[in-house]
Protein backbone atom coordinates (compact mmCIF):
# COMPACT_ATOMS: atom_id res chain seq x y z
CA UNK A 1 0.00 0.00 0.00
CA UNK A 2 1.02 3.61 -0.30
CA UNK A 3 3.07 5.18 2.51
CA UNK A 4 1.00 8.38 2.31
CA UNK A 5 -1.71 8.94 4.95
CA UNK A 6 -5.04 7.56 3.75
CA UNK A 7 -8.00 9.96 3.58
CA UNK A 8 -11.28 9.05 5.24
CA UNK A 9 -12.89 6.49 2.89
CA UNK A 10 -16.36 8.02 3.19
CA UNK A 11 -19.14 7.16 0.74
CA UNK A 12 -21.38 10.07 -0.31
CA UNK A 13 -24.73 9.25 -1.89
CA UNK A 14 -25.36 12.90 -2.80
CA UNK A 15 -23.56 12.50 -6.14
CA UNK A 16 -25.53 9.45 -7.26
CA UNK A 17 -25.89 9.13 -11.04
CA UNK A 18 -28.61 7.29 -12.96
CA UNK A 19 -26.78 5.67 -15.87
CA UNK A 20 -29.81 3.67 -17.09
CA UNK A 21 -33.47 3.37 -16.02
CA UNK A 22 -33.60 2.14 -12.40
CA UNK A 23 -29.82 1.70 -12.37
CA UNK A 24 -27.82 4.03 -10.15
CA UNK A 25 -24.11 4.44 -9.49
CA UNK A 26 -22.80 6.07 -6.32
CA UNK A 27 -19.41 7.31 -7.58
CA UNK A 28 -16.21 6.99 -5.62
CA UNK A 29 -15.23 10.61 -6.43
CA UNK A 30 -11.64 9.36 -6.85
CA UNK A 31 -11.27 8.96 -3.09
CA UNK A 32 -8.92 6.16 -2.09
CA UNK A 33 -10.53 3.02 -0.67
CA UNK A 34 -13.99 4.08 -1.87
CA UNK A 35 -15.44 1.92 -4.66
CA UNK A 36 -18.10 2.74 -7.21
CA UNK A 37 -21.34 1.30 -5.83
CA UNK A 38 -24.32 0.11 -7.86
CA UNK A 39 -28.03 0.02 -7.06
CA UNK A 40 -29.89 -1.98 -9.71
CA UNK A 41 -33.68 -2.25 -9.72
CA UNK A 42 -36.28 -4.54 -11.22
CA UNK A 43 -40.02 -4.67 -10.62
CA UNK A 44 -39.69 -7.09 -7.68
CA UNK A 45 -36.23 -6.56 -6.19
CA UNK A 46 -33.16 -4.32 -5.98
CA UNK A 47 -29.52 -5.45 -6.05
CA UNK A 48 -26.73 -3.49 -4.36
CA UNK A 49 -23.21 -3.97 -5.73
CA UNK A 50 -20.45 -3.27 -3.13
CA UNK A 51 -20.89 -1.94 0.41
CA UNK A 52 -18.16 0.61 1.00
CA UNK A 53 -15.82 0.14 3.95
CA UNK A 54 -17.24 -0.32 7.42
CA UNK A 55 -20.55 -0.10 9.23
CA UNK A 56 -21.39 3.58 8.79
CA UNK A 57 -20.80 3.56 5.03
CA UNK A 58 -22.78 0.35 4.61
CA UNK A 59 -25.67 1.60 6.73
CA UNK A 60 -25.84 4.70 4.55
CA UNK A 61 -25.92 2.54 1.41
CA UNK A 62 -28.56 0.27 2.93
CA UNK A 63 -30.75 3.24 3.83
CA UNK A 64 -30.36 4.67 0.33
CA UNK A 65 -31.13 1.34 -1.35
CA UNK A 66 -34.16 0.79 0.90
CA UNK A 67 -35.51 4.18 -0.11
CA UNK A 68 -34.99 3.32 -3.77
CA UNK A 69 -36.55 -0.12 -3.30
CA UNK A 70 -39.79 1.16 -1.77
CA UNK A 71 -40.64 -2.26 -0.39
CA UNK A 72 -38.99 -4.36 -3.09
CA UNK A 73 -36.78 -7.22 -1.88
CA UNK A 74 -33.10 -6.38 -1.36
CA UNK A 75 -30.07 -8.34 -2.53
CA UNK A 76 -26.38 -7.61 -2.09
CA UNK A 77 -23.35 -8.80 -4.02
CA UNK A 78 -19.67 -7.81 -4.08
CA UNK A 79 -17.10 -8.09 -6.86
CA UNK A 80 -14.35 -9.43 -4.58
CA UNK A 81 -13.46 -9.71 -0.91
CA UNK A 82 -11.31 -6.61 -0.33
CA UNK A 83 -12.42 -4.44 2.60
CA UNK A 84 -13.66 -1.38 0.71
CA UNK A 85 -15.86 -3.61 -1.43
CA UNK A 86 -17.20 -6.17 1.04
CA UNK A 87 -16.44 -5.20 4.64
CA UNK A 88 -19.79 -3.57 5.20
CA UNK A 89 -21.90 -6.59 4.29
CA UNK A 90 -22.58 -7.37 7.96
CA UNK A 91 -24.77 -4.24 8.08
CA UNK A 92 -27.10 -5.82 5.51
CA UNK A 93 -27.70 -8.96 7.59
CA UNK A 94 -31.40 -9.65 7.97
CA UNK A 95 -32.26 -6.89 5.49
CA UNK A 96 -30.79 -8.22 2.25
CA UNK A 97 -29.70 -11.57 0.82
CA UNK A 98 -25.92 -11.54 0.29
CA UNK A 99 -24.76 -13.71 -2.60
CA UNK A 100 -21.29 -14.24 -4.06
CA UNK A 101 -19.27 -16.76 -6.05
CA UNK A 102 -17.62 -19.62 -4.18
CA UNK A 103 -14.03 -18.47 -4.70
CA UNK A 104 -14.90 -15.10 -3.21
CA UNK A 105 -16.62 -16.77 -0.25
CA UNK A 106 -13.44 -18.79 0.28
CA UNK A 107 -11.36 -15.60 0.12
CA UNK A 108 -13.57 -13.98 2.75
CA UNK A 109 -13.20 -16.94 5.10
CA UNK A 110 -9.50 -17.64 4.50
CA UNK A 111 -8.05 -14.16 4.01
CA UNK A 112 -10.66 -11.77 5.36
CA UNK A 113 -9.39 -11.65 8.98
CA UNK A 114 -5.83 -10.88 7.85
CA UNK A 115 -6.99 -8.10 5.53
CA UNK A 116 -9.13 -6.65 8.28
CA UNK A 117 -6.08 -6.32 10.51
CA UNK A 118 -3.87 -5.04 7.68
CA UNK A 119 -6.33 -2.30 6.73
CA UNK A 120 -6.76 -1.28 10.37
CA UNK A 121 -3.06 -0.46 10.23
CA UNK A 122 -3.50 2.08 7.42
CA UNK A 123 -4.16 5.00 9.76
CA UNK A 124 -6.81 6.58 11.94
CA UNK A 125 -9.60 7.28 9.41
CA UNK A 126 -9.50 3.75 7.98
CA UNK A 127 -9.19 2.13 11.41
CA UNK A 128 -12.21 4.08 12.65
CA UNK A 129 -14.25 2.92 9.66
CA UNK A 130 -13.37 -0.67 10.54
CA UNK A 131 -14.08 -0.38 14.26
CA UNK A 132 -16.39 -3.22 15.27
CA UNK A 133 -16.44 -4.71 11.76
CA UNK A 134 -16.56 -8.48 11.35
CA UNK A 135 -15.76 -10.45 8.21
CA UNK A 136 -19.11 -11.18 6.50
CA UNK A 137 -20.51 -14.60 5.64
CA UNK A 138 -22.58 -14.80 2.43
CA UNK A 139 -26.13 -16.15 2.51
CA UNK A 140 -25.98 -17.72 -0.97
CA UNK A 141 -22.86 -19.05 -2.71
CA UNK A 142 -22.82 -19.95 -6.40
CA UNK A 143 -20.27 -21.93 -8.38
CA UNK A 144 -20.47 -21.17 -12.09
CA UNK A 145 -22.47 -17.98 -12.27
CA UNK A 146 -25.85 -16.85 -11.07
CA UNK A 147 -28.72 -15.23 -12.97
CA UNK A 148 -30.61 -13.06 -10.50
CA UNK A 149 -34.16 -12.21 -11.56
CA UNK A 150 -35.12 -8.81 -10.16
CA UNK A 151 -38.45 -8.80 -12.00
CA UNK A 152 -38.34 -7.78 -15.65
CA UNK A 153 -34.55 -7.49 -15.37
CA UNK A 154 -32.02 -10.28 -14.97
CA UNK A 155 -28.57 -9.51 -13.59
CA UNK A 156 -25.77 -11.93 -14.37
CA UNK A 157 -23.15 -12.60 -11.69
CA UNK A 158 -20.14 -14.16 -13.42
CA UNK A 159 -16.93 -15.38 -11.75
CA UNK A 160 -13.96 -14.68 -14.00
CA UNK A 161 -11.39 -17.02 -12.51
CA UNK A 162 -8.33 -15.82 -10.58
CA UNK A 163 -6.94 -12.42 -11.60
CA UNK A 164 -6.88 -9.41 -9.23
CA UNK A 165 -7.94 -11.91 -6.55
CA UNK A 166 -8.85 -15.59 -6.63
CA UNK A 167 -12.53 -14.72 -6.32
CA UNK A 168 -13.18 -11.93 -8.83
CA UNK A 169 -16.74 -11.59 -10.09
CA UNK A 170 -18.25 -9.24 -12.69
CA UNK A 171 -21.86 -8.07 -12.57
CA UNK A 172 -23.62 -7.65 -15.91
CA UNK A 173 -26.96 -5.94 -16.57
CA UNK A 174 -27.66 -7.04 -20.15
CA UNK A 175 -30.82 -5.05 -20.83
CA UNK A 176 -29.05 -1.83 -19.84
CA UNK A 177 -25.67 -2.68 -21.39
CA UNK A 178 -23.84 -2.12 -18.08
CA UNK A 179 -20.92 -4.09 -16.63
CA UNK A 180 -19.52 -3.70 -13.10
CA UNK A 181 -15.92 -4.95 -13.07
CA UNK A 182 -14.72 -4.37 -9.53
CA UNK A 183 -10.95 -3.92 -9.41
CA UNK A 184 -10.35 -5.87 -12.59
CA UNK A 185 -10.57 -2.42 -14.17
CA UNK A 186 -9.91 1.12 -12.95
CA UNK A 187 -9.81 4.41 -14.80
CA UNK A 188 -7.10 7.01 -14.35
CA UNK A 189 -4.76 4.82 -12.35
CA UNK A 190 -2.33 1.95 -12.60
CA UNK A 191 -3.77 -1.53 -12.04
CA UNK A 192 -3.91 -2.45 -8.35
CA UNK A 193 -1.70 -5.50 -7.71
CA UNK A 194 -2.25 -6.84 -4.16
CA UNK A 195 1.12 -8.60 -4.29
CA UNK A 196 2.27 -8.89 -0.68
CA UNK A 197 4.64 -11.88 -0.39
CA UNK A 198 4.69 -14.02 1.63
CA UNK A 199 1.26 -13.07 2.98
CA UNK A 200 -0.75 -12.79 -0.23
CA UNK A 201 0.44 -13.86 -3.67
CA UNK A 202 -2.88 -14.84 -5.23
CA UNK A 203 -2.92 -12.02 -7.80
CA UNK A 204 -1.78 -13.14 -11.26
CA UNK A 205 -0.82 -10.68 -13.98
CA UNK A 206 -0.96 -13.42 -16.62
CA UNK A 207 -4.45 -14.60 -15.72
CA UNK A 208 -5.65 -11.01 -15.20
CA UNK A 209 -4.55 -10.13 -18.74
CA UNK A 210 -6.40 -13.18 -20.09
CA UNK A 211 -9.58 -12.08 -18.28
CA UNK A 212 -9.31 -8.56 -19.67
CA UNK A 213 -8.75 -9.90 -23.18
CA UNK A 214 -11.98 -11.90 -22.89
CA UNK A 215 -13.97 -9.01 -21.43
CA UNK A 216 -12.69 -6.51 -24.00
CA UNK A 217 -13.42 -8.90 -26.88
CA UNK A 218 -17.00 -9.45 -25.65
CA UNK A 219 -17.77 -5.76 -25.05
CA UNK A 220 -20.22 -3.95 -27.31
CA UNK A 221 -19.79 -0.42 -28.54
CA UNK A 222 -22.62 0.98 -26.41
CA UNK A 223 -21.73 -0.82 -23.20
CA UNK A 224 -21.16 1.21 -20.02
CA UNK A 225 -18.26 -0.04 -17.91
CA UNK A 226 -18.38 0.76 -14.19
CA UNK A 227 -14.84 0.19 -12.86
CA UNK A 228 -13.94 -0.53 -9.27
CA UNK A 229 -12.49 2.97 -8.92
CA UNK A 230 -12.54 5.96 -11.25
CA UNK A 231 -15.05 7.25 -13.75
CA UNK A 232 -17.42 4.95 -15.67
CA UNK A 233 -16.87 4.88 -19.40
CA UNK A 234 -17.27 2.83 -22.54
CA UNK A 235 -15.52 -0.37 -23.67
CA UNK A 236 -12.27 1.57 -23.97
CA UNK A 237 -11.98 1.22 -20.18
CA UNK A 238 -11.48 -2.53 -20.66
CA UNK A 239 -9.14 -2.06 -23.62
CA UNK A 240 -6.98 0.41 -21.69
CA UNK A 241 -6.49 -2.00 -18.78
CA UNK A 242 -5.82 -4.89 -21.19
CA UNK A 243 -3.22 -2.83 -23.03
CA UNK A 244 -1.56 -1.68 -19.80
CA UNK A 245 -1.30 -5.22 -18.41
CA UNK A 246 0.17 -6.34 -21.72
CA UNK A 247 2.83 -3.62 -21.71
CA UNK A 248 3.61 -4.25 -18.03
CA UNK A 249 4.11 -7.95 -18.79
CA UNK A 250 6.14 -7.36 -21.94
CA UNK A 251 8.44 -4.71 -20.45
CA UNK A 252 8.99 -6.80 -17.30
CA UNK A 253 9.66 -10.06 -19.12
CA UNK A 254 11.95 -8.43 -21.69
CA UNK A 255 14.22 -7.31 -18.86
CA UNK A 256 13.84 -10.58 -16.98
CA UNK A 257 15.13 -12.35 -20.08
CA UNK A 258 18.36 -10.36 -19.77
CA UNK A 259 18.91 -11.51 -16.17
CA UNK A 260 18.57 -7.94 -14.87
CA UNK A 261 18.01 -7.72 -11.11
CA UNK A 262 14.44 -7.22 -9.93
CA UNK A 263 15.35 -3.83 -8.47
CA UNK A 264 16.72 -2.80 -11.84
CA UNK A 265 13.61 -4.05 -13.61
CA UNK A 266 11.36 -2.12 -11.23
CA UNK A 267 13.30 1.11 -11.73
CA UNK A 268 13.32 0.90 -15.53
CA UNK A 269 9.73 -0.29 -15.95
CA UNK A 270 8.37 2.24 -13.47
CA UNK A 271 10.13 5.13 -15.22
CA UNK A 272 8.93 3.96 -18.62
CA UNK A 273 5.29 3.46 -17.63
CA UNK A 274 5.07 6.73 -15.71
CA UNK A 275 6.41 8.46 -18.81
CA UNK A 276 3.74 6.76 -20.93
CA UNK A 277 0.91 7.44 -18.44
CA UNK A 278 1.93 10.60 -16.57
CA UNK A 279 -1.65 11.47 -15.60
CA UNK A 280 -2.40 8.14 -13.88
CA UNK A 281 -2.49 7.80 -10.10
CA UNK A 282 -1.23 4.86 -8.06
CA UNK A 283 2.37 4.67 -9.27
CA UNK A 284 3.21 2.53 -6.23
CA UNK A 285 1.32 -0.38 -7.81
CA UNK A 286 3.80 -0.63 -10.70
CA UNK A 287 6.43 -2.16 -8.41
CA UNK A 288 3.90 -4.69 -7.10
CA UNK A 289 2.95 -5.62 -10.65
CA UNK A 290 6.56 -6.08 -11.68
CA UNK A 291 7.19 -8.32 -8.67
CA UNK A 292 4.20 -10.46 -9.51
CA UNK A 293 5.10 -10.80 -13.18
CA UNK A 294 8.73 -11.61 -12.39
CA UNK A 295 7.52 -14.75 -10.62
CA UNK A 296 5.30 -15.62 -13.61
CA UNK A 297 8.11 -15.26 -16.14
CA UNK A 298 8.42 -18.44 -18.21
CA UNK A 299 11.74 -20.14 -17.63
Amino acid sequence: MTDEPMPDPAVHVAGTQEIAPDLLVIPNRRVGLVPNIGVIGGTQAVLVVETGMGTANAEQILAFASEVAQGRRLYLTTTHFHPEHAFGAHAFAGRATYLVNRAQADDLKRKGPGYLEMFRGLGGPVARRLDGVTVPTPDVVHDNGYDLDLGGRTVRLRPTGPAHTKGDQVVEVPDAGVLFTGDLAETGQFAIFPWFPPYDTDVSGVRWLAVMERLAAAATGSQVIVPGHGDPGGPQVLADVRDYLRELRDETWRRRDSAMSEDGIVAEVRALLVERHPEWAGQEWIERGVGCLCTEHPL
